[in-house]
């Protein structure tokens, strides 16, 4: 069980942040980077941590029209995953595509 996805308060206050802008109609696409991937690995444990289950806003993300979530190839590599670990479609960037990327995008939350 890998419990990365679910270390510190900052992906939960991100994800607020995110599903905030998209009830304000604002077009949202993620990017995971690093252990961020783990965020959507299929069958997360958290209960045994104890701790809320933020996957389940992954799943959620639809709902509020965010389709786009992109993955750094190369973090989903070195941790030894592919797409069909994960629990929603994403779509794979190579590293040096990242800059382009982001600057496509209006307004950048880190």
């Amino acid at each position: 069980m890998q419990t990365d996805a679910y270390c510190g308060a900052k992906t939960q206050e991100v994800l607020d942040q995110v599903l905030i802008s998209a009830a304000f109609d604002q077009k949202i696409s993620l990017l995971l980077l690093d252990d961020a991937v783990y965020h959507l690995h299929k069958n997360q444990g958290s209960e045994q941590i104890s701790s809320k289950d933020i996957s389940a806003i992954y799943r959620s993300l639809e709902i509020y029209d965010i389709e786009n979530i992109y993955l750094e190839k190369e973090s989903l590599a070195q941790r030894g995953l592919t797409q069909d670990d994960l629990s929603l479609p994403t779509t794979l960037v190579n590293r040096e595509e990242i800059p382009t990327t982001l600057n496509s995008f209006d307004f950048v939350l880190g």
